[in-house]
């Protein structure tokens, strides 16, 4: 087993280090979601702190880590008499993002539950992690299924396996750490507000603290143990901190005071629910216990909101995480003054820790003298695939105008390519997948993961008198299961080509198209999609942004997209003809969407109108979904919008009828072609 880099070396980052030792002392905060951009030593601080945890008591031989002072009744491994255990270091288990569900939650052997009638269980992760660290590396990336079943467990603290009527409960009740790169796209608002708190890292831009980083990520690659010997003492102490901050805990006292500060301070935000103020007082409390204090004050308040607002306050997917500090204050000064004297307010008590004790007291974490460990670089490539976008030659023209601001975004209809795909889980078109209303049966191909039993028992019942079957039960052999085939919804790429030449240029015209685009972005992000922007004007197209996973990264680049110029509509067709073309060699089940947003014209260059027609033409030969957003306005229109689609195999659209609420009539699949 590999020697971990030891946390107490892990220096700055020290909100990171906070809020996953304020979790280990207390349980009950909720877990920790690490926002950052890659090489900031999100998972090296994570994986590190299992080693501070303490030990755990458990029943000898039970897979459930039941506790042996409180076995659980419903243990498939039980029942347990209570008792004496043994004691085992903490957990830390690692979800991967590929997982399957029988990985996660445990997986039944169908066949002896059919044929004997016995609960054959092997645990998953979710029974691994009970009692310990469940960690899961761009825990945005999880599939919506598993997603899913993280909500359940971590909401009733225990998982459900059930299989065609057979069920199996365990305990499952763990600290759910997930780190992420925003660039990558964000999480779903539901398990977003099941974590506890949440914390932004960025890596140093200090030279003299990089040079550390460089200089104990080198010497912990050269002798793993010799360096984790060199941090024993301090990480023995941390350790007992954290012990003497558990047992600290139940004395801790929340005041009418400091709770009136957590509501008022939640009210202010206005954040949903009242999970915020539960996780806020829980944390607070932790806080005073890491500090050696028993009584909450303002600035454990403070520093709790600090943690446990920031991501409770998006109302969707653009919106940045973050707080207005000031106005926290006012909001904390404000509410100073009520409850008894042990509230929040005077943080200056003589019996408050020596700032210079183990840890800096405080409420902050072990201090050291360097950064973050992962050697994280300063720059921050953009979003996507960490490239930079490709270059275009449409740079500032003549005729340029500024970025135009969007209007406000609406709910769009459903837009859906044609079909039965495979692709990745989604809510966007119909697909092959895993979950969803069964259609059919077959053979399973590899393990057995979702039992059709009618189709099972149709194939095993012609061979029961061959078989010797002589009592009740049904013998069933390994070639009678069926698997179930199903059908649900995947996510698409959603590739946005948008006119940003001069006939697009009139600021009124081009923020109702920039609104447009955002709507069908947001409506993008809800149904998981990955999306792309490529962008023309001028004399050339450009991608704004290569397929990611971020929507609101295409957001922002749509903010700022200036106009002007000439409108090289077959530059752009075939730029993103080009961009799909890469994108099917990386991902070959994800199918493609086009939403072309122009009004139809086509200048410069000789013969600008049949280049955009042949290029157009790629796209129907290849069978690519499309649909054009119909930009035209005016009195006279000369419905070049409609012709383009007709080229493309697909269908126009005009803002109006993109409205959800629209009474015009628009086709979900946008793509129709004659029988």
């Amino acid at each position: 087993m590999s020697t971990p880099f030891p946390f107490t070396a892990v220096v700055g980052q020290d909100d990171l280090r906070l809020a996953l030792l304020l979790n280990a002392v207390s349980p009950a905060v909720g877990g920790v979601l690490v926002r950052g951009e890659k090489g900031t030593a999100k998972s090296t601080a994570v994986r590190a702190l299992s080693a501070l945890l303490p030990e755990v008591a458990v029943v000898p031989g039970c897979r459930f880590s039941c506790d042996p002072a409180a076995p659980d009744p419903s243990c498939p491994d039980g029942p347990h008499e209570p008792g004496n255990g043994g004691m085992r270091p903490s957990r830390m288990v690692e979800l991967p993002v590929g997982a399957s569900e029988d990985r996660l939650v445990g997986a039944l052997d169908i066949e002896r539950a059919l044929a004997e009638g016995v609960k054959a269980f092997e645990p998953g992760l979710l029974a691994d992690a009970h009692r310990g660290i469940l960690y899961v590396d761009e825990v945005n990336l999880l599939h919506d299924h598993l997603v899913d079943l993280l909500l359940d467990a971590a909401a009733m603290g225990a998982s459900y396996v059930e299989r065609e009527g057979v069920s199996v409960r365990h305990a499952s009740k763990f600290l759910l750490v997930g780190t992420m790169n925003p660039e990558e796209g964000e999480l779903r608002p539901q398990l977003l507000d099941r974590f506890g708190l949440t914390v932004e890292v960025a890596a140093s831009r200090e030279p003299d603290q990089r040079v550390e980083v460089v200089r104990r990520r080198l010497a912990y690659d050269d002798d793993p143990t010799g360096f984790a010997a060199r941090w024993s003492d301090e990480e023995a102490a941390v350790r007992q901190r954290i012990v003497a901050a558990r047992e600290l805990l139940p004395s801790v006292r929340l005041g009418d005071g400091a709770l009136r500060q957590i509501a008022a301070t939640c009210a202010a935000f206005e954040v949903d629910g009242m999970r915020a103020d539960i996780v806020m007082a829980r944390t607070a409390t932790a806080l005073a216990a890491w500090a050696g204090r028993t009584d909450v004050l303002a600035e454990d308040v403070r520093q709790a909101a600090l943690l446990a607002l920031p991501h409770r306050r998006r109302r969707n997917p653009f919106d940045a995480p973050g707080l207005d500090e000031d106005k926290l204050d006012e909001t904390l000064e404000e509410f100073s003054g009520s409850g008894d004297s042990g509230d929040a307010g005077d943080s200056g008590d003589d019996d408050e820790p020596d700032p210079d004790g183990p840890g800096g007291g405080g409420g902050q974490p072990p201090s050291s003298d360097g950064p973050q460990t992962d050697g994280g670089s300063g720059a921050q490539p953009e979003a996507g695939d960490g490239g930079e976008p490709q270059a275009s030659g449409a740079g500032a023209g003549a005729g340029e105008q500024s970025a135009a601001r969007a209007a406000e975004p609406f709910r769009t209809k459903m837009l859906s390519v044609p079909g039965l795909g495979d692709g990745a889980a989604g809510r966007r078109s119909r697909a092959r997948t895993e979950h969803g209303r069964t259609t059919g049966a077959r053979r399973p191909q590899g393990a057995l993961t979702k039992l059709h039993l009618a189709a099972t028992v149709q194939a095993a019942a012609p061979h029961q008198r061959a078989r010797g079957r002589s009592g009740r039960g049904l013998v069933v052999r390994r070639d009678d299961l069926r698997q179930a085939t199903r059908e649900g919804r995947e996510g698409n790429l959603v590739l946005f080509v948008v006119d940003a030449s001069g006939s697009m240029a009139a600021r009124q015209r081009m923020s109702a198209v920039k609104g447009a685009v955002l709507s069908l972005l947001l409506d993008a992000y809800q149904r998981r999609d990955k999306v792309g922007l490529v962008t023309f004007r001028g004399s050339a197209a450009e991608v704004a942004l290569p397929p990611t996973s971020s929507v609101d990264a295409a957001a922002a680049r749509l903010e700022t997209l200036p106009t002007g110029g000439r409108t090289p509509l077959a530059a752009g067709l075939l730029r993103a003809h080009e961009v799909l073309r890469v994108e099917r060699l990386r991902d070959p089940a994800r199918r493609a969407l086009v939403v072309v947003v122009t009004d139809g014209r086509a200048t410069g260059g000789p013969e600008p109108v049949a280049l955009a027609g042949r290029a157009a033409r790629l796209f129907a030969a290849e069978g690519v979904a499309s649909v054009v957003v119909d930009c035209e306005s005016g009195p006279v229109r000369l419905g070049l919008a409609g012709q383009l689609a007709g080229e493309l195999g697909g269908t126009a659209v005009t803002l109006d009828e993109l409205r959800a609420d629209s009474i015009a009539g628009l086709v979900k699949d946008v793509q129709r072609r004659a029988a």
